[in-house]
């Protein structure tokens, strides 16, 4: 794991925390694929309900990569494509993990740092924070792969603006044009944060994981099958749903295990 990415684990919530604050939380090649690791791991266990990715030192959740590494790991279209595919490595990861996922979002989201919180499926950021994607002021590309995300979330319109002038947006408009989902006081945004990963795993996990899957699917035009139609139908032979359902008619908060 790169110095870089740290995890840790409190008890259903997992946090991803990017840890580089004296430069505003970015990574270079092996951060990004430590922050594919990182995900990768998290996927694989089943008893998680939620991850949070965040940034360290309360001034960025991350400027994305770091571009003095540039002249060593991507000075070459050789050595950019091995660093596009770093980045789409840790893209694909947070976007494939069947948890949900929760972008905590404080100060400067930019560049790298905008394609992860959009790959997450929740943004929650404070009033201050400023959001954009400066890169052709460095005269280079996103790729398709990094485009891709936030293409969906936010549309060719809001999303060329963003790429076109290079400015950065403050919350409101972020907020506006659906490129987070909450805004809060500055100071505020880690302990809300915090407590709606705890709604989350609170939640059904399998019914968060289903709904993860049914949603994304839904983006893809191609009729659905027979089974596909059928999956949400397994909800119901789940011990969970009798859970929940005794825990309605008794007044009293669900206790969900994910079977």
């Amino acid at each position: 794991m790169s110095a870089h990415v740290r995890t840790s684990v409190e008890g259903r919530i997992a946090e991803v925390r990017l840890d580089a604050p004296e430069k505003h939380n970015v990574l270079d090649r092996d951060g990004w694929h430590a922050l594919a690791d990182a995900m990768r791991a998290f996927s694989a266990r089943s008893g998680l309900a939620c991850v949070v990715i965040r940034g360290a030192g309360g001034r960025a959740f991350s400027a994305g990569s770091d571009i003095s590494a540039f002249a060593s790991q991507r000075d070459t279209p050789t050595d950019a494509r091995v660093y596009s595919d770093a980045i789409t490595g840790a893209l694909h990861a947070i976007r494939d993990c069947p948890h949900p996922t929760l972008a905590v979002i404080e100060g400067l989201c930019v560049g790298g740092g905008l394609e992860i919180a959009a790959c997450c499926d929740l943004r929650i950021c404070e009033a201050s924070s400023r959001f954009g994607a400066p890169i052709t002021r460095l005269g280079l590309t996103m790729s398709y792969d990094e485009l891709k995300p936030l293409m969906a979330l936010l549309g060719q319109g809001h999303l060329l603006d963003i790429l076109l002038s290079g400015d950065l947006i403050p919350s409101s408009r972020a907020l506006g044009i659906g490129l987070v989902n909450r805004v809060v006081p500055d100071g505020d945004v880690v302990a809300q944060g915090r407590e709606l990963a705890h709604r989350i795993a609170a939640g059904a996990p399998l019914v968060n994981r289903w709904h993860k899957k049914f949603i994304q699917r839904l983006t893809d035009p191609t009729p659905l099958s027979d089974a596909e139609l059928k999956e949400p139908l397994q909800a119901f032979e789940t011990a969970d749903y009798r859970e929940g359902r005794a825990a309605f008619l008794e007044k009293r908060d669900p206790d969900f295990r994910g079977e």
